[in-house]
């Protein structure tokens, strides 16, 4: 008899390996290694200097959402205080670059441990609190930190602000746009390998449990206070890191930025991206930050042609009008996010042309 020869039709996994490995298919590898390559050899030096000051933003904002996708999407802990925790590192890099004279190098990461120990002190609650009360604690948080970044003013200047020197790495000063590119997006990659990583172990696994049914989770023997608390000092580490990298780059820093305003539009990141996936949380800094500059730009129009001014209206509402709109939309047309729209795009490309 003819020996029959089965091909797979599908990626299927036969091994726990598989089933944890980074990359599924060599393919995906290949395209990969061609996107970084892409973003750090040659699009640095084709786009405008504007949009490199566009393309920082959204690496800064993209690892501080996901810490927050950690959090919320992962854990499934509601904080309404990781625009304050950003202020924390903020704060920490600048004290510590201005007071202490720590290299830049070494500032970055203790700003990021200093805001995780912020964090946790906040996340405490999370051991008896969960939903609406657990938000309303981290709402305390944020309230109480703006008003210590405002008026502790012995240790950070109150209204006046603190500047920054420049960042200097291995004799290297990163004065421009460029320059602080390759920093923001090296220390991306990294904070997005560390994150893909963790939630492989069984770190990510007891936090998906958490999210799923604490209580199931509490009956496998998941210690529910101690994991909740390292995902917010994770969540933090990564606020603050980013808080630290932001105020490198704007040289100068006050506490107006870091309001309750700032932790709406994180948390309008990752619902927009997409809970629990960080590539989510990147697509949803994508989407915040060019809405941003579109609302910008849209404003400035506007403002020339005299149509806010004659109808009245105030600008300053409108990123807020804008920003609740397109939360309300993905909830109501896709709850999973931006993710879930680019998995449906590829699955029709596989697919096509066959629509099963």
């Amino acid at each position: 008899m003819k020996k029959l020869n089965f091909h797979p039709c599908g990626n299927y996994k036969e091994r726990y390996e598989q089933e944890i490995t980074l990359f599924e298919t060599d393919f995906g590898r290949l395209w990969s290694g061609i996107g970084i390559f892409f973003l750090f050899v040659i699009l640095p030096f084709i786009v405008s200097p504007y949009f490199l000051h566009v393309l920082n933003m959204v690496g800064i904002a993209s690892i501080a959402a996901i810490g927050l996708n950690i959090l919320i999407g992962y854990t499934g802990q509601i904080s309404l205080g990781h625009g304050a925790f950003i202020g924390v590192g903020a704060y920490a890099a600048a004290i510590l670059a201005t007071s202490v004279n720590l290299p830049f190098l070494i500032t970055l990461p203790m700003a990021g441990l200093i805001s995780a120990m912020v964090g946790m002190i906040f996340g405490i609650p999370s051991g008896r609190l969960k939903g609406l009360y657990l938000t309303i604690a981290t709402l305390a948080g944020q309230i109480i930190i703006e008003y210590v970044l405002v008026h502790w003013e012995s240790l950070t200047r109150g209204t006046m602000g603190i500047t920054l020197p420049r960042p200097n790495i291995f004799g290297i000063e990163l004065e421009s746009d460029r320059g602080f590119f390759f920093l923001t997006f090296s220390s991306l990659v990294v904070m997005i390998w560390f994150a893909v990583n963790l939630m492989r172990t069984k770190y990510g696994r007891a936090f998906i449990a958490i999210r799923d049914n604490d209580r199931a989770a509490e009956g496998m023997g998941i210690p529910l206070f101690r994991y909740k608390l390292l995902s917010f000092g994770i969540s933090s580490f990564y606020a603050g890191f980013a808080g630290a990298i932001w105020a490198y780059y704007m040289v100068t820093i006050s506490s107006e930025p870091f309001t309750l305003s700032l932790s709406v539009e994180y948390i309008a990141m990752v619902i927009i991206g997409g809970l629990g996936s960080i590539s989510g949380s990147i697509y949803g800094a994508v989407f915040i930050t060019f809405l941003n500059e579109l609302l910008r730009w849209l404003t400035g129009i506007m403002m020339n042609i005299g149509v806010l001014t004659e109808s009245g209206l105030n600008v300053a509402p409108l990123r807020e009008f804008f920003f609740g709109t397109s939360i309300v939309l993905f909830i109501l047309f896709e709850p999973r996010g931006i993710t879930e729209v680019w998995r449906i795009i590829r699955s029709n490309f596989k697919l096509w042309p066959f629509a099963y």
